[in-house]
């Protein structure tokens, strides 16, 4: 970890102290996004962390990114950091747009759209469901291949109709539906070959990142609880049945971290395939079994809205499916390796930290 990163992580953590403490995760809910929250960080210049100064962010890497994302889950914070700074931010870079005002968001999946090539510019119709922060938002961007082109799209949502819709944690996930809408060619621009794929590799990172964040808290809850909660005279963490919950949840925190981290680091120039697959695949199995594990030592009160438990429970189980559920990354993850023939097998198992340099 970086010297930058470590002073993120130390600011951030005071700042969500005060503004995502488990009240204000409560409060948020109704709305489906932390609006407070996201105005102090907004100020501070943590929104655009990641984004190329030049365009009009704060600047800094990948891994500081990750790192924004990890606190955020720490702290079970509903805000669009991942879908402004990291996916957004990105593709206005691609195009060498400076980042309008407002909240930016990102349609991940446009199966549900068709665009077609109108002149010199695009038409859209179709809905887009589950859009992350859709409410909050004042422009939309997307990223397809249209008639061969990886191309991007600005939308303003002004020109779209948000509908309702949420994850299981109460953060806005809207339908967006547009009907038969023209974007002007001055509002898209033409993406490298591989921007759509970096694009989900980018989303899928984010979720990763966010559970290892929220799985790191739940593992100092769950120590807590246990030392403090007595049954039969004595704390339930000496119980050697709990203990075993203890430390397998610990252990998940720590995998869901350290595989976060390599891919992190390593997606300082692209964002590969192989690092993301594995920390998209690893944060998720931990994210069910750490969830697992913490409320077999809580017991029934981690199921409460109130507590900090439930709240981040939600969110993992939430983030575990967006961007693609492990057992379709581990699917996909197989067949390229199976492609690759067996040559190809124990090089890249041994790949390791490719890029940690003076950052490890």
């Amino acid at each position: 970890m970086s010297d930058n990163t470590t002073e993120i992580r130390a600011a951030l953590r005071a700042i969500l102290a005060d503004h995502s403490s488990a009240d204000a995760v409560l409060a948020a809910e109704p709305e489906g996004w932390n609006e407070p929250l996201w105005r102090v960080l907004d100020d501070g210049g943590f929104a655009t962390i990641a984004v190329d100064e030049t365009i009009g962010g704060s600047g800094g890497s990948l891994a500081d990114a990750c790192a924004v994302l990890h606190e955020l889950g720490r702290s079970a914070a509903s805000i669009p950091f991942a879908e402004h700074a990291l996916l957004a931010g990105w593709l206005l870079s691609q195009g060498g747009w400076d980042l309008p005002g407002g909240v930016l968001t990102v349609i991940d999946d446009t199966s549900g759209l068709q665009i077609e090539a109108a002149g010199a510019g695009f038409t859209l119709s179709g809905t887009a469901n589950h859009v992350a922060w859709a409410g909050a938002s004042t422009q939309i961007l997307l990223a397809a291949v249209v008639d061969g082109t990886p191309t991007a799209l600005l939308l303003s949502t002004k020109d779209v109709q948000v509908g309702g819709g949420a994850n299981l944690a109460e953060e806005q996930r809207r339908s967006v539906a547009v009907d038969s809408i023209t974007v002007p060619a001055e509002r898209t621009w033409e993406l490298p070959a591989d921007a759509v794929e970096q694009l989900r590799l980018r989303g899928a990172l984010s979720r990763a990142a966010l559970i290892a964040g929220a799985l790191e808290r739940v593992s100092e809850l769950t120590v807590r609880y246990t030392s403090e909660r007595e049954q039969f005279g004595r704390p339930i963490g000496r119980f050697q049945a709990v203990q075993r919950h203890v430390v397998r949840l610990t252990e998940m925190a720590q995998q869901a971290a350290m595989a976060t981290t390599v891919a992190a680091l390593n997606g300082s120039d692209a964002v590969d395939f192989f690092d993301v697959a594995s920390a998209k695949i690893v944060a998720g199995e931990c994210a069910s079994g750490g969830a697992a594990a913490a409320h077999q030592a809580h017991g029934a009160i981690g199921m409460t809205k109130e507590y900090e438990l439930g709240q981040l429970s939600r969110r993992l189980w939430s983030w575990r499916d967006e961007y693609g559920h492990e057992s379709a990354w581990a699917r996909e993850l197989g067949h390229r390796l199976a492609e690759a023939g067996a040559d190809e097998l124990w090089p890249r198992i041994a790949a390791g930290l490719l890029a940690a340099g003076p950052q490890a």
